[in-house]
């Protein structure tokens, strides 16, 4: 085996058999509903993994081949977003298993047994040098030892009861060391920390099936060992979860002869856990019927029934999770509970009361809510419900600004022309309306209609279709407002005669009546009105008559895309010159907010265009100013809407990407709505983040009136901390085969693909590894890492795969919004190709991201590695050539030092105290304290804790009562050291940011005089271009800085605010407590305004 390879999962059931016919609902479904029992709207426990042991049956059976699997390539960035299958002609290798392929462990009694056979590990010295040794539980559960050894055999051994901690992962200092960090994965290795003194034993299994085996016997052994008989599990006492499964049984049972037909209990299983297939089901029967010496037949008894289940619909992953967090017994009370959700989930403000509602409502024992915990199936309906779903559910509802000017928002938009002509994908015809309806339904705020000649007289939608425009105009006015109440941009292409235009204008004056927008810009404003004052309103997006021309109709310039599409000319306009077309008074006077124009040029639109005026650009010609003029393009949008449409050599309606044009603020980009894929996947995806309204609000430094923000930056950008994600792809749940895959059965070998999509910098593609022969149920255990630099503008996609030789096939995906991530143990529920949702098909995922409120907190460095002040890089601001404005910023050099070091000292402290806690720089102050008091949990219960911390105290101290060990020696000191450093943020922060504003505001006070001062110095051409991207960099630095200060402050007040609430919780605090509720009122931030002056004055 080689060193550190990550085994594959142990292989779930034999493949099954052929499905058979489905049978009637009956008994079976009466039994589960009536099994669920709890009140309140029950949905059923969605499937777990096959083949999961979890009877009394001995496990020593006849050991399998080894599992195998692959090991991911190297996963390039993805270019071409067209692309479906982004990692193919993969090299495929293989690694070894320590673990037998038929078992899943499941319950710690399994665990147990696999120690006590025992097993090979890697032993890993504090030298960087790993030795192979061979370990095991001895028969009476006092000691576990390793061989060969050169120790004597009596100190090649550790006392079960001396077990302080378990912890999975390179968490200790020997681990973390650099000359073994790369050889083998994070979840392949665990540490046991024993003794009074915590030494460290540190080990690498072949895969994380055994270090899961031993962890949990270890943790549940160490355990027992420290409660008393009242509080270890009774083996006579008839297991819950058991006497629940039987009583389903019973209640199927309607004859009452202790056996059931295998159809209804079949049926039965599949009522509890949707997704799981028939033909596993029957072929699990029939191994338990064989393995138990009855007779194959069409019954089955109660205890072949429960066991059954048990294998079933146990999920080894979900199981071990819920021991961890549950006081190493086999359910959950309420403390474990609350402390899980709010250690782990990020959850705030949990009361028992709380978590006596999540009991009642997902454990489907009686015994379970009677006595208030959760144990396997209830824990795992929880994490399969809508409550642990990945997206935040604030997100669902318009939860955004949505009173900025509407220049200011990303506005999800249709392409018109394959609406109308290619309908027939909305199950209609070319004369059928559905794309439409379809598109508003989904959110879409931006129409476009291309109006031509009809042949009986009535303008018609596209050319040579039969769609009516009073038809298209009345589903549209039907529709409008169904799925949000904000304004609804209709683009208007008219290629008609003067006639029938007077016909579209009465068609849109009649259907639309008072919702149309009619009120004139006003010419002293500088911006688009907002769309919340914009409710409820039709605008109107078409070129309009001069104002100098007064006549009933006149010339315009042509629209540049029906150019492009090469429409027909009506009879009028074939006698104009190229470009120009008539358009009539009436048509006219219904554009305002929208008026269409030809874009010119960035520095003619800087001086010349009016805000209510719009320009559409080819996809090809928005690329161009997007890869050549980036921050100009940026520039424009601020203030002026702008619609980028897809090139007409799509000819299969094909999309392009839209995050190529948001990155650089463009408010409009078309989509083929008919056509699945990535592309449409990312669109739908990021306008489901403002309660699915159609609207999204740009990032903040896309839209201030001063600010530096280059769409093709490859670095981190000025004022915005570049945050981590840690994505943890655990398995997957009831995956189906791909669709018009034929050759490999019924079983997939699927691999995980997660894409993050965004600005340059931020752009990546990574993959689990393989698994084999895995059936519907894979478990991949892979860590999955992404730095983010522009978090508002950045989409998550998960992929899931088909692994095979000849082509990578499509199963399932799924895209969420980066800002929507919710931390913690997380579902992802999985969409088809077309965004359809895959019933009881989903992910099952752990996320955690720096700088956000639960799962972790810590600064991207501190994940990387803690930079001292002599590495430590300082943000400076730049020359303009200006000489007046270069001495105003110049004043800001010390304070931006100052912020950075009070910052960055803050993070280096809490990364030490976090990894001397044995956690990773990723978790949050409370997971650290309630880690603490396990190893202080006294052995007595009259006796103190070891250390205690002083609540009395505005900043708590940690004090040792009593003689402590080396370790505990300095914990103490790394928390000492993160107190102070915590003190020193909080008191000095109002003054450095005070500083730093000052130079900001005295900066923006050069703005609107810039123009003169460079004309003043002579600056001309590139030195004029170069002085004012200086400029708009130094106001940005600073105004981020600032920001960034006064989020560290309110960080450092949570910290205090987490150390009193789980010092509370666990029993270390003494003193009283000052109200954590003083900490979370001051640690909340006012928002920050958007003015030209950047920020506020006062204190942070």
């Amino acid at each position: 085996m080689a060193d550190g390879a990550p085994g594959g999962p142990p292989s779930g059931s034999p493949r099954p058999g052929p499905p058979r016919a489905p049978q009637k609902e009956g008994p079976a479904a009466a039994a589960a509903a009536t099994a669920a029992g709890a009140p309140g709207d029950l949905s059923p426990l969605r499937s777990g993994s096959g083949g999961s042991a979890c009877s009394s049956r001995d496990n020593s059976a006849e050991r399998d081949p080894p599992g195998l699997a692959r090991t991911a390539p190297a996963a390039g960035i993805m270019k071409d977003g067209s692309r479906q299958r982004p990692l193919q002609h993969k090299k495929k290798t293989v690694s070894f298993s320590t673990m037998p392929s038929n078992r899943k462990l499941s319950s710690t009694a399994a665990c147990i047994s696999f120690m006590l056979e025992g097993c090979e590990m890697k032993k890993v010295r504090s030298n960087s040098r790993m030795y192979s040794r061979f370990f095991v539980l001895d028969p009476d559960l006092r000691f576990m030892h390793w061989e060969p050894s050169k120790k004597d055999s009596e100190k090649a051994k550790i006392e079960i009861k001396s077990v302080k901690e378990v912890r999975v992962g390179k968490k200790t200092p020997v681990l973390r060391s650099n000359g073994l960090s790369d050889q083998f994965p994070d979840e392949c290795a665990f540490s046991i920390i024993y003794g009074d003194n915590y030494e460290s034993l540190d080990l690498v299994a072949g895969s994380v099936d055994v270090v899961n085996a031993w962890v949990m016997g270890l943790r549940y052994l160490a355990s027992y060992g420290k409660h008393t008989l009242e509080g270890a599990p009774e083996t006579s006492h008839p297991n819950p979860r058991t006497s629940w499964i039987a009583s389903v049984f019973d209640i199927a049972d309607l004859e009452k002869e202790g056996r059931i037909p295998v159809s209804r209990a079949v049926q039965l299983i599949r009522a509890l856990n949707p997704g799981m297939k028939t033909s596993t089901i029957e072929l699990k029967f029939k191994e338990l019927q064989k393995a138990a010496s009855e007779r194959l037949g069409e019954e089955v008894g109660c205890e072949v029934f429960v066991e059954a289940y048990c294998e079933l619909c146990t999920r080894p992953e979900v199981f071990f999770l819920l021991v961890q967090f549950s006081s190493n017994k086999e359910y959950m009370g309420l403390k474990d509970l609350m402390s899980f959700l709010e250690a782990e989930q990020g959850m705030e403000g949990v009361t028992e009361e709380m978590c006596l509602e999540i009991v009642r409502k997902y454990e489907p024992s009686k015994e379970g809510r009677e006595r208030g915990y959760l144990a396997i199936d209830g824990f795992t309906r929880y994490l399969l419900s809508a409550d642990c779903d990945i997206f935040d559910p604030q997100h669902r509802k318009v939860c955004q600004d949505m009173t900025q000017p509407l220049s200011h928002y990303f506005i999800s938009s249709a392409h018109g022309a394959c609406l109308a002509e290619d309908s027939c994908f909305w199950g209609g015809s070319t004369s059928d309306i559905g794309g439409y309806v379809a598109a508003l339904k989904a959110g879409c705020r931006s129409l476009e209609l291309v109006v031509c000649d009809g042949s009986s007289g009535e303008p018609v939608v596209g050319a040579g279709t039969r769609l009516a425009f009073s038809r298209v105009v009345g589903a549209v006015a039907e529709h409008a407002f169904e799925a949000s109440d904000f304004p609804l941009i209709l683009c208007l292409s008219v290629r008609c005669c003067i006639a029938q235009q007077h016909l579209v204008a009465e068609h849109l004056r009649k259907t639309f009546g008072d919702k149309l927008y009619l009120v004139p810009p006003n010419p002293s404003e500088s911006y688009l009105p907002s769309p919340e004052k914009l409710k409820n309103c039709i605008l109107i997006k078409s070129r309009k008559l001069l104002p100098s021309c007064q006549a009933g109709e006149g010339d315009v310039s042509d629209d540049e895309e029906t150019l492009e599409l090469s429409l027909p000319l009506s009879e009028e306009d074939r006698e104009r010159p190229r470009c120009r077309r008539a358009l009539c008074r009436e048509l006219s006077d219904l554009v305002s907010l929208c008026q269409a124009v030809s874009f010119q040029g960035f520095e003619a639109s800087r001086r010349n265009q009016c805000y209510w005026e719009t320009c559409s650009f080819s996809e090809v010609e928005a690329g161009r100013y997007a890869n050549e003029e980036p921050e100009d393009f940026v520039e424009y949008n601020k203030r002026f809407l702008s619609r980028v449409y897809p090139s007409p050599m799509r000819i299969d309606a094909s999309n392009m990407n839209p995050q190529d044009f948001w990155k650089c603020g463009c408010q409009m980009v078309a989509m083929n709505y008919q056509t699945p894929g990535l592309m449409m996947d990312l669109n739908a995806g990021w306008f489901r983040q403002n309660g699915g309204c159609g609207y999204v609000l740009r990032p903040a430094i896309m839209r201030e009136e001063v600010s530096y923000f280059s769409a093709n930056t490859r670095d981190t950008l000025p004022g915005i901390s570049a945050q981590l994600l840690h994505l943890k792809v655990i398995s997957g749940q009831n995956l189906p085969k791909p669709k018009g895959s034929g050759a490999k059965g019924d079983v997939v070998e699927p691999y995980v693909c997660a894409e993050m999509h965004g600005i340059p910098a931020d752009c990546a593609e990574k993959r689990t590894k393989t698994v084999l022969q895995s059936g519907d149920n894979p478990v991949f255990e892979e860590t999955l890492e992404f730095q983010v630099n522009l978090p508002e503008l950045a989409i998550l996609r998960f992929m899931v795969l088909d692994d095979d030789y000849i082509g990578d096939e499509f199963i399932a995906q799924y895209t969420i919004p980066f800002e929507c991530l919710q931390v913690g143990y997380r579902h992802v529920p999985l969409q088809s190709l077309a965004g359809e949702p895959l019933a009881n098909t989903t992910l099952f995922v752990h996320v955690a991201i720096t700088n956000r409120r639960g799962g972790g907190k810590a600064h991207r460095r501190g994940l990387s590695g803690r930079k001292g002040r002599r590495m430590r890089e300082y943000t400076s601001t730049k020359a303009t050539g200006i000489k007046a404005i270069d001495e105003v910023f110049r004043t800001a050099t010390q304070p931006l030092r100052e912020a950075t070091d009070l910052r960055e000292n803050m993070q280096n402290a809490l990364v030490s105290f976090k990894e001397l806690c044995g956690l990773t720089p990723a978790a949050n102050i409370k997971q650290c304290i309630l880690k603490l008091s396990t190893w202080l949990q006294p052995s007595e219960k009259e006796s103190p804790p070891a250390v205690t911390l002083n609540l009395g105290e505005e900043y708590p101290s940690m004090e040792a009562q009593g003689p402590v060990p080396e370790l505990l020696r300095k914990v103490l000191a790394a928390y000492d050291t993160m107190i102070q450093t915590g003190r020193t943020l909080i008191e000095s922060a109002d003054a450095v940011h005070a500083k730093i504003i000052q130079v900001q505001q005295a900066g923006m006070g050069f703005h609107k005089e810039l123009h003169r001062l460079e004309a003043k110095e002579g600056l001309k051409g590139r030195k004029l271009q170069k002085a004012l991207e200086s400029f708009a960099w130094n106001i940005t630095v600073l105004k981020g800085q600032a920001d960034l200060l006064k989020h560290s402050k309110a960080e450092a007040l949570d910290t205090l605010w987490q150390i009193h609430n789980a010092a509370q919780s666990c029993g270390i605090g003494r003193n009283g407590a000052a109200s954590p509720d003083l900490f979370r009122g001051r640690a909340l931030l006012d928002p920050i305004p958007e003015t030209e002056g950047g920020s506020d004055t006062g204190s942070c």
